[in-house]
């Protein structure tokens, strides 16, 4: 069965224009290092498609190990005549697999020189967030309270029992590496905020609770009441929806490089806004207290403001610095329908030039004109993103006519943005090698992940069943004769 998915799978490749990878390691229930391989392409359908390949064991999570893993496994899927196909590789910008010098990217570009890295964008923004965290002691502080919330709850049944009596509503432990834990934590503390401050003030009349959950319910009390926990978690209640959403269209499987351009830009101009609202909030926050009490509990209004700008600010400068315009997003900007009405009047030559160097498989004087002729089209400027004006040429059937913007488009698409879909692929392995399966052979493993991540393809496959019986059969000698002739 594995090797008839495998075969399909890379006939549906070698069919494909380009092709891209995503990789990434985890550690098995059984200690051993896994490193799972997905392929990104576009199909004869014109559907992007993720395709599992299988789960690779390494001896070590070296740049070394993981590279020669890697390009023994292309060398089965791509023949050296289809290499340059190869146009991008995607991780999670761990040093190992991003290193310029000795890193897993630069041993595949060595051999695939059109393999440009992809540094995954889910987690630049988790980096962003955490830079926010780590280099503001005044923010750090309040996460850092923020995570007791959830931590006091979860300590003892008696106290979770009172949460669920008087809130009704669990608290989400934080993580430093998933900010949607922070977003929950954030907005159920705003959501939930009197009747949080009824529940610890119950836990501490109770007298049925020991001292310690007393005198930490008492803190707690005393935290929520306070002017500058309350300011920033007013602050971030109305950042974090923003990184929510964003988070969450990063996860898609269909984004592409245009498309995280335009995301980018309404996530970096929201921020903005909250930024240049800072100082109406700073003076609602100041008239809540007397002047006695912010200088015995708070900060001030100015210190307030400077540290929320601080925190705009290092969420602007970071989103610029690590969204920054690389070679497949200077190339995206090129099909950026938002910007055709100015590209008509100046074409975007620099860009252009960028492009062809990074793909040089592309005609530039053809790709030029047919871009001039783009701009210069009201019909194009409603495609939102790469995704759907590739599929506006494919209805229309305008594929020939455009052949190097369409050659372009794909390039884009098939490129990845996120290695989301190889962190799926570790779900699947941990439902699949649990502690009473983890002796389970290399083979049957990623044969059963094939069956569970692949299981549309192989309703695809008219002759499945067929192809599988004739595989087994012809494996070696048997007694039973599973080949009858009619």
């Amino acid at each position: 069965m594995l090797s008839v998915m495998r075969e399909c799978i890379i006939g549906e490749i070698r069919s494909a224009d380009f092709v891209s990878i995503q990789a990434d390691e985890t550690m098995d229930i059984s200690t051993q290092c896994q490193l799972v391989l997905v392929i990104r392409f576009i199909d004869k359908a014109h559907h992007v498609q993720e395709r599992f390949f299988e789960f690779i064991p390494l001896q070590s999570a070296t740049a070394d190990s993981i590279a020669t893993a890697l390009l023994h496994r292309l060398s089965s899927i791509l023949p050296d005549d289809q290499r340059s196909k190869l146009i991008s590789q995607a991780y999670d910008g761990a040093s190992v697999m991003r290193g310029a010098t000795g890193g897993v990217q630069k041993k595949v570009q060595d051999v695939y020189v059109n393999a440009h890295y992809v540094h995954c964008y889910a987690h630049q923004l988790n980096l962003i967030m955490q830079q926010v965290t780590s280099h503001i002691p005044k923010v750090s502080h309040f996460f850092s309270d923020l995570a007791g919330f959830s931590s006091f709850f979860s300590r003892s049944p008696k106290r979770t029992s009172v949460l669920d009596r008087v809130v009704a509503h669990r608290l989400s432990r934080a993580s430093t590496v998933r900010w949607n834990f922070h977003i929950r934590a954030v907005n159920t503390i705003f959501e939930h905020k009197e009747d949080l401050l009824q529940c610890f003030g119950n836990i501490r009349d109770s007298g049925e609770l020991d001292p310690t959950t007393v005198r930490e319910a008492g803190g707690f009390v005393r935290l929520l009441e306070d002017d500058s926990f309350s300011f920033f978690l007013n602050l971030f209640h109305l950042i974090m929806p923003h990184v929510d959403i964003l988070y969450s269209q990063l996860q898609k499987r269909t984004i592409d490089s245009v498309f995280v351009q335009g995301i980018m830009q309404k996530f970096t101009d929201n921020i903005q806004k909250i930024r240049d609202s800072l100082f109406t909030l700073c003076g609602e926050h100041s008239g809540s207290r007397s002047q006695l009490a912010k200088k015995r509990r708070t900060l001030g209004p100015g210190e307030l403001q400077r540290v929320s700008t601080e925190v705009c600010d290092t969420i602007l400068v970071h989103a610029k610095q690590r969204f920054a315009f690389t070679k497949h997003l200077i190339s995206a900007t090129l099909l950026q329908a938002d910007r055709f009405q100015q590209y008509h009047s100046q074409f975007p030559e620099a860009a252009l030039n960028t492009t062809v160097e990074a793909y040089p498989m592309l005609n530039k004087n053809k790709l030029k004109t047919e871009l001039s002729l783009i701009y210069s089209n009201d019909e194009f400027k409603s495609c939102s993103s790469a995704v759907a004006l590739y599929q506006l040429f494919m209805e229309n059937n305008l594929q020939d006519t455009f052949s190097e913007t369409v050659a372009l488009l794909k390039i884009l698409i098939t490129t990845p943005m996120t290695t989301a879909e190889s962190e799926r692929c570790f779900s699947t392995l941990k439902r699949i090698k649990t502690f009473l399966r983890n002796t389970m052979s290399q083979d049957r493993l990623n044969a059963l992940a094939m069956l569970s991540m692949e299981k549309n393809l192989i309703k695809t496959i008219p002759d499945f069943n067929q192809r599988v019986i004739e595989k087994f059969a012809t494996l070696k000698d048997r007694r039973a004769k599973f080949m009858y002739k009619k």
